[in-house]
């Protein structure tokens, strides 16, 4: 059979044939050295005062041990003493030579050699294709084996491995096919070394069929078939099959070596599976290969990565001399598992015992480096990196760009950037994740275009960074800018790409775009159900997400921490209290309690649902608590009133170790705010930066402003206002308007609206508290003029909207709703509570109702709010003595607030009405907030 032409392989014939100046030369001085002495047993060929003493069947001995062992400049100096004395015609030494300068790499010499053979010879040629296959030469192999085909000769069971080794290794399956036919031609396929060859190479090209069949018909299997079929396998990946192979061997009768194991141990590492790696461990010490250093650090390995640390340890203290690799693995294996500290003190045990670092070393010990912010220590591996003259290699420069990028060193990380001389995409894509996790969401999409212009390319990890850094940055057009690009570029179907869309879409409030892509997505993982989820939860879109949530278990998806957490999220914006539960029971069905992320939107849930003791008993059940479970509990008792049980479990967290934040400050301020605490409060705020390290933040000031003022003390409100070091924002300007209404205070209730009106001209909210002050004091021409100017501005009143939970299902009203399919039992119920309020001494507040109509009528539009109209159903649809549950949109108005006390104590229900600033929790006649609000 013919061969294909083979220019297409552009290897040169003069790379093959290239001379080299002769090497013999330095031999003549060294030799005489004592260390030469000691160490080089065929130093008498230079010494011996008769050398043509020696035989040729001498020289051959001499040079079969060298090729043996390698040994290549005793095997120089036989050679040069055979030149000498003209001993070079004996074609088994020439062989011996050829074979030894071939295995070492000095193949210009081995080629001379072939070259100057009187006759061609198929040993030598063998020999010559043996060594560039075994050294990695593959294409030099095949153009050796090319030549030698040219000349006539055929080849053996010798030859035909080491050709079919260099198809495999240049994964070119249409020459290997064409020697497959010559093995075939030449009667050699039954062969075992030659048949496990070609094995290898249809398995190493993606054709495990071709290659099983092949096995199948090698006669005698031997442990060295079996090793090569499954070794591809673990290779490819198909580690379970691997597995199965190794079992079937076994039950054929084969005992495993070494090698079998090996290849077992790393099947299992890819499987995870540290049930089949303790059983390989127990072959190996059956068979007695647990002394073997290879396959000491493969179990090393293995046990790091699975995550069994301590069995790690315990099979690398039993190696007699650890060597890098075995350092190599259990470090990494530490950093794999975030044991970052072990992963260190495993470094300082490695350096103390003489061991020296290689790169991969020093890679893993910048990855701890990075995990626990040391970052003096990365800076001195980056030293040691340098010493070791690595500074070219792209995997360094990202370990060193991930390693200053997580100590918070962006500025070192962008110059490592930077110096970089050849930016492939992996660098990109780390320079640009490291500002996108640092915050820095502007630098993470301006290196974008640079990238595209620098003609790098991207990929799918590119896309879902940058639209991460979109999300977080929330910018619509360059959302829709890359999303254009993932479609150019035939990423928009990939599942990674996808969900970041969805996400991003979702954060950027463009709720149609990602349901859109969602929905057009054929194939939808948790990832993307969890992004979707997220999304109708973040844009207020509760029950659409519950919804989606159904579905996603209906289609057989099983629920994570993160869904479940989005989820319950969903739940807490919509005071769905019942459907709360019922995720509630999902968490403890999958075991993610001992999750932080499940465990802290529970509290948040139950919180926001009008339940702190679930809450509490969610809290109590984390078992880790953070900085955002502590925060989460302590912002849910602020919200219900409870501002003294709010500072005892403040005070107990700082007893815990647990650092605050400036978030906790806030929550903390809020409880004081809340329960009236203003000493507690002026407290923690003026020795913020002394006590916890940071500087009081806008929000900080506007709860204090707000404490000051709803307690009457509006000049030292206003005093805080105008030595505050920051520009009075929305919230600071709502707060005094919010106080003036309280306290009646004309002067800066107006002063308050004029700000407001400048920087939050859209909002109705301003003109109704400034036209609620104004009819407090009897001001009812202001009213008009502020009633006329709404209607001139075109300002809307937002309407006020109450949700309420009965039975798995969200009811919505606004004030005057009669859709409700139950709507005449309702306003049926309202005229019983009517009746009864009256007589139980309920006087209807209408000096609060803005609407230019009788007092009957106002009194009638105040028994239609949207929040009575919730308490009325939640009366006429829920069993008695259970508590109601009510959401409204805006601040409880104060003769509903007024009117829930009398109902609470008439009808012996607990009424839980959430509005957008607090809980109130009202029961028997009177309110949690004290009348505080």
């Amino acid at each position: 059979m013919k061969i294909r032409n083979f220019s297409s392989l552009q290897v040169q014939k003069s790379h093959l044939q290239r001379s080299y100046p002769s090497p013999f030369h330095r031999f003549q001085t060294s030799a005489t050295s004592s260390h030469a002495k000691k160490s080089n047993p065929f130093l008498s060929l230079t010494q011996d005062p008769n050398p043509t003493s020696f035989s040729v069947p001498y020289y051959s001995k001499l040079l079969s041990k060298c090729n043996a062992s390698k040994t290549l400049y005793p095997g120089m100096q036989i050679h040069a003493h055979t030149l000498k004395f003209g001993s070079t015609n004996d074609p088994k030494s020439r062989n011996f030579l050829i074979s030894l300068y071939a295995k070492c790499k000095l193949f210009g010499y081995a080629r001379k050699l072939v070259d100057e053979s009187p006759e061609p010879d198929l040993v030598s040629w063998s020999a010559l294709i043996s060594g560039y296959a075994q050294n990695g030469f593959a294409r030099d192999a095949i153009w050796a084996f090319h030549e030698m085909h040219l000349l006539g000769l055929k080849c053996n069971e010798f030859t035909f491995p080491s050709v079919l080794k260099a198809c495999a290794f240049t994964k070119d399956l249409e020459l290997g096919r064409q020697v497959h036919g010559i093995v075939v031609v030449n009667g050699f396929e039954s062969d075992e070394y030659v048949g496990n060859s070609l094995v290898v190479l249809y398995s190493k090209c993606g054709k495990f069929g071709d290659s099983r069949r092949l096995f199948e018909d090698i006669p005698e299997r031997s442990v060295v078939s079996w090793n090569a079929l499954f070794s591809c396998y673990v290779q490819s990946d198909y580690f379970g099959d691997a597995v199965e192979l190794f079992r079937e061997m076994v039950l054929s009768g084969i005992r495993p070596n070494e090698f079998s194991l090996s290849s077992m141990i790393n099947a299992c590492t890819g499987l995870e599976d540290s049930g089949e790696g303790r059983k390989i461990h127990g072959f190996l010490i059956k068979l007695g290969y647990d002394s073997d250093p290879f396959s000491k650090n493969a179990l090393v390995d293995m046990y790091a990565k699975i995550g069994n640390l301590e069995d790690a340890v315990v099979v690398f203290e039993e190696i007699r001399e650890p060597d890098i690799v075995s350092w190599n693995a259990l470090i990494a294996g530490c950093v794999l598992h975030d044991k970052h500290d072990s992963a260190l003190e495993f470094f300082g045990q490695m350096r103390l015992s003489g061991a020296h670092s290689n790169m991969f070393t020093l890679s893993s010990a910048l990855k701890a480096c990075a995990g626990i912010g040391l970052k003096e220590l990365g800076r001195q591996l980056h030293c040691n990196l340098l010493k070791l003259n690595v500074g070219s290699d792209p995997f360094v420069h990202v370990g060193l760009i991930d390693m200053y990028s997580k100590s918070g060193l962006m500025n070192d990380a962008r110059m490592v950037f930077n110096l970089m001389p050849d930016k492939d995409l992996i660098a990109w894509n780390a320079v640009i994740s490291a500002h996108s996790q640092n915050g820095e969401d502007m630098e993470a999409l301006l290196l974008f275009p640079l990238m595209h212009e620098a003609g790098v390319g991207f990929n799918q990890t590119t896309l879902s960074t940058v639209l991460k850094s979109v999300a977080s940055f929330q910018v619509n057009y360059v959302c829709k800018q890359v999303h254009a690009h993932s479609a150019k570029s035939g990423f928009e179907s990939d599942r990674y790409v996808v969900n970041s869309l969805i996400d991003a879409y979702g954060k950027c409030a463009l709720l149609e775009d990602a349901t859109r892509i969602f929905r057009e997505c054929l194939i939808v993982d948790l990832v993307g159900f969890t992004s979707m989820i997220t999304a109708y939860s973040q844009s207020g879109q509760g029950e659409e997400a519950l919804k989606l949530y159904l579905e996603m278990l209906d289609r057989g998806i099983e629920p994570d921490p993160y869904v479940c957490s989005s989820l319950l999220n969903a739940c807490a914006n919509l005071s769905a209290y019942e459907q709360g539960k019922q995720v509630h029971v999902h968490v403890l069905k999958h075991g993610f309690m001992y999750d932080n992320f499940a465990g802290n939107s529970l509290v948040n849930m139950y919180a926001k649902c009008g339940s702190i003791d679930d809450a509490e008993c969610a809290f109590s059940s984390i078992p880790e608590r953070g900085i955002v479970s502590w925060s989460a509990m302590i912002g849910g008792l602020a919200q219900h009133g409870h501002g003294k049980e709010a500072l005892r479990v403040f005070n107990q967290m700082l007893k815990y170790g647990v650092s605050p934040n400036q978030i906790t400050l806030v929550s903390v301020l809020c409880a004081c705010n809340h329960a009236g605490l203003i000493t507690e409060a002026q407290k923690y705020f003026r020795s913020m930066n002394e006590l916890f390290g940071f500087e009081p933040m806008q929000e900080h000031y506007a709860c204090m402003i707000d404490l000051l003022g709803r307690a009457g003390r509006l000049d030292e409100a206003m005093e805080l206002v105008d030595t505050m070091p920051y520009q009075a924002d929305g919230s600071v300007w709502g707060a005094l308007l919010g106080a003036a209404r309280i306290h009646k205070n004309v002067e800066i209730g107006q002063r308050a609206a004029e700000m407001l009106l400048i920087l939050e001209p859209e909002k109705s909210g301003t003109h109704v508290l400034l036209a609620n002050i104004y009819a407090s004091v009897g001001m009812w021409n202001n009213v008009a003029k502020m009633r006329r100017l709404m209607k001139d501005c075109n300002v809307k009143k937002e309407p006020g909207v109450s949700w309420i939970e009965v039975k798995d299902k969200i009811y919505t009203f606004i004030a005057g709703d009669r859709s409700h399919f139950r709507s005449e039992e309702i306003y049926a119920k309202l005229d019983e509570l009517s009746e009864r309020l009256s007589k139980a001494g309920y006087i209807p507040k209408v000096e609060f109702d803005l609407h230019d109509v009788e007092r009957d009528e106002k009194e009638k539009l105040l028994y239609h709010h949207s929040e009575k109209l919730a308490v009325a159903f939640g009366l006429i649809a829920t069993p008695a003595g259970t508590p109601i549950r009510v959401k409204k949109n805006l601040r409880v108005c104060i003769d509903c607030h007024t009117a829930f006390k009398f109902i609470s104590k008439i009808v012996s229900r607990e009424i839980i009405l959430r509005d957008i600033n607090r809980y109130h929790h009202f029961k028997d006649g009177s309110c949690s907030c004290g009348d505080y609000w």
